[in-house]
């Protein structure tokens, strides 16, 4: 489970971390393409990063869906409970036991129409040409416009994504009924940082 949760992790930072640096330097080629320094300009038009923008906006969508799944997992993600907590305790776990189940269920429902659209969208295409099969006429599917990706690959976050996010809410349920508690994430507490103990 540990691994999961670290790939997870990394998988979060590096789509951040990714985007942020090609946006930085879509943005400084913008403008330093627009400075009149002989050869640097020339050299600098001939460089392309159409693609730039793209290539952020899927990693954003992914970023999102796995940062969803991550979000469950460690009580970050966004809830209302104010009702919710002000209930007797016998009370307040069944409702807190029927809102994770119906977001599994949610989630497990959006995960299986979404695997079906990106099948249809050309991945079944892909892995029938993968294995040496016989493709007849089926569709490749689509691209996406500047990289030419094809769009079943890039829409496969949405069914991933809510897979992982519904197994995360069937984790928390699982933990939820073994022991009462619910993952909390304290919003003042910075990892790494170690608190001064006054003296």
């Amino acid at each position: 489970m540990k691994i999961l949760d670290h790939l997870e992790e990394w998988l979060i930072t590096f789509l951040m971390g990714g985007a942020t640096l090609i946006i930085f330097v879509a943005v400084v080629h913008r403008y330093a393409a627009g400075l009149p320094i002989p050869g640097v300009q020339d050299w600098l038009l001939a460089l392309n990063l159409g693609w730039a923008q793209e290539l952020c906006i899927i990693m954003f969508v992914w970023m999102c869906k796995f940062g969803a799944a991550y979000g469950v997992r460690t009580g970050i993600h966004v809830g209302v409970d104010v009702m919710i907590n002000r209930l007797d305790d016998k009370m307040r776990s069944k409702f807190v036991i029927i809102g994770l189940a119906a977001g599994a269920l949610f989630t497990g429902i959006v995960a299986t129409l979404a695997a079906g659209f990106v099948w249809e969208n050309g991945a079944h295409h892909w892995w029938l040409s993968l294995l040496g099969m016989d493709v007849g006429d089926l569709p490749e599917g689509p691209t996406t416009p500047d990289l030419e990706w094809p769009t079943w690959m890039v829409y496969s976050a949405v069914p991933l994504g809510s897979t992982l996010m519904c197994f995360r809410f069937l984790q928390v349920l699982v933990t939820f009924i073994k022991t009462g508690t619910l993952p909390h994430h304290d919003h003042g507490h910075v990892d790494g940082l170690e608190e001064e103990v006054a003296k």
